[in-house]
């Protein structure tokens, strides 16, 4: 079996793919190496294919008006994203770019079209894909407009360790490496504000910091932060649900 045949079959929105189109993929699908840092594609670029990131890890941005870079999510192994071209050939808005050594597999725009029409689960998947990061777009938005940076960077580490936290001796350790600069595009706030609020939460023992490592030691306290200490429905059930996470290791 060839390494993109591999990839293909161990993604989600093609697992119930028949054999045979799952061969006629790996045909007509291409794959390439993306070194950290480099572009995978830019605004502008002509949206022809969906992609597969097959390894590695990215991260999808655009550029604000001050020219600031805005990250709006990221991308692990097996995940497909650039997915808006099967709607539209319009050029892309947005640019996605390698945070490690990254594989992507492209898959070109027609092919995913006329599986989408022969296969009404594979359609139903990128439609909620769609619908999935669309919401998560318009939460940040919204948390931009009515919350504090302190209450935008708690909510963050709370996501970021649903998705990523390992239980560890200390807490909940976030398994992404991400520099200050990154978690300040992510939640629209400058580095230098993420610094000082990262220390405070240190100080006040709801998290240790180590080298683009973060460790969060209390879960419930953190989830408290959000909302001036009035715990939202989301914040408080992810508060315990992580919570449970780390009891029961």
């Amino acid at each position: 079996m060839s390494k993109k045949l591999w990839y293909l079959k161990q993604c989600r929105l093609f697992e119930r793919l028949p054999p045979h189109e799952l061969d006629r993929l790996e045909v007509v699908a291409k794959s390439r190496e993306f070194a950290p840092r480099s572009p995978i594609y830019l605004p502008a670029d002509e949206a022809d294919a969906v992609l597969l990131l097959a390894q590695g890890r990215a991260k999808i941005c655009s550029i604000t008006g001050e020219g600031k870079q805005a990250i709006l999510a990221f991308i692990d192994p097996g995940e497909v994203f650039g997915e808006l071209a099967v709607l539209s050939d319009a050029p892309r808005e947005e640019y996605a770019e390698a945070i490690d050594d990254s594989t992507v597999v492209l898959i070109p725009r027609g092919e995913m079209q006329r599986l989408m029409e022969d296969y009404g689960h594979l359609a139903l998947s990128v439609t909620k894909l769609i619908g999935f990061r669309r919401r998560t777009v318009e939460r940040r938005l919204k948390s931009l407009l009515f919350r504090s940076n302190r209450e935008r960077l708690c909510h963050l580490l709370l996501e970021l360790a649903e998705q990523y936290g390992r239980p560890a001796a200390e807490g909940l350790l976030l398994d992404i490496r991400l520099s200050h600069q990154d978690l300040a595009s992510v939640i629209g706030s400058t580095r230098e504000t993420v610094t000082v609020v990262l220390g405070e939460l240190q100080n006040e023992q709801k998290l240790k910091l180590g080298r683009r490592r973060i460790t969060i030691t209390d879960v419930k306290a953190l989830a408290a932060s959000v909302q001036h200490g009035h715990i939202g429905d989301k914040e408080g059930q992810l508060g315990y649900k992580l919570s449970r996470k780390i009891a029961s290791v």
